[in-house]
């Protein structure tokens, strides 16, 4: 097919993640904190790494971005130009970027065919911290991903499964759909799709009758989405 692409993940500094976007040519790096095997991976391929990019700018996924550029030539994409170019062309396919302010005010996430790259807005089992601040843009940043096709497979900035599925038999005890949910995570590829998260992942379940039940019975607040939302946000 002229626009498939193909992604490699790469974990580095315990349990950050990032990712080579490749055709048959050119690559796209997105948080290349992973550096040295980045470099090994697209010369084995006889790529050329033309992009640079991040999901958002705190330094964990920033890292290794000057030697990328140093040892490649390649063009570092700004969060201000990808969010008004809303799309990165890349041999002939477009990779969609969309802005998902919340966990931080720069935050983007990357999405083309099945595929979304979605940094410390969404991982498999959570969502971010709320650094920025803003709970409604967050609240609206969740929900736009909610909206994807349940096939989008989601690949994130971090490595949060395991913890985040402790805290989730905090919340949803009887939740059965956490142990197969846990029995399919494998440390060396770590993905997951929405349908999975719909089912697991309390900050995407919160429209369901039981995490509204859960509120309730703590004494949260669960008249509309948004107070849904707001209140598993205050749960530590």
């Amino acid at each position: 097919m002229p626009n498939e692409l193909q992604i490699k993940q790469f974990r580095y500094s315990s349990d950050n993640f990032g990712y080579i976007i490749f055709g048959k040519q050119f690559a796209l790096a997105i948080d290349g904190g992973a550096v040295s095997e980045i470099l090994a991976f697209t010369a084995e391929r006889n790529l050329s790494l033309i992009y640079i990019t991040h999901t958002h700018s705190h330094p964990d996924h920033t890292v290794g971005a000057r030697r990328l550029m140093d040892q490649t030539g390649a063009t570092r994409l700004t969060p201000d130009k990808l969010m008004e170019d809303e799309a990165v062309a890349l041999e002939s396919a477009l990779v969609k970027v969309y802005h998902t302010p919340g966990h931080t005010r720069d935050s983007l996430v990357f999405h083309w065919n099945s595929f979304l790259i979605t940094g410390d807005t969404l991982f498999n089992g959570t969502v971010g911290n709320c650094f920025s601040g803003d709970l409604s843009a967050f609240y609206q940043s969740i929900s736009h991903l909610c909206s994807f096709p349940d096939d989008t497979v989601v690949y994130a900035g971090h490595d949060y499964v395991e913890a985040s599925m402790q805290f989730a038999r905090v919340i949803e005890p009887e939740n059965s759909d956490i142990e197969p949910y846990l029995k399919k995570y494998d440390p060396i590829h770590v993905f997951s799709t929405l349908a999975d998260e719909k089912k697991v992942n309390p900050y995407l379940r919160f429209n369901t009758p039981e995490l509204t039940a859960v509120l309730k019975k703590r004494g949260l607040a669960a008249d509309t989405a948004y107070d849904r939302w707001k209140s598993l946000m205050s749960i530590e």
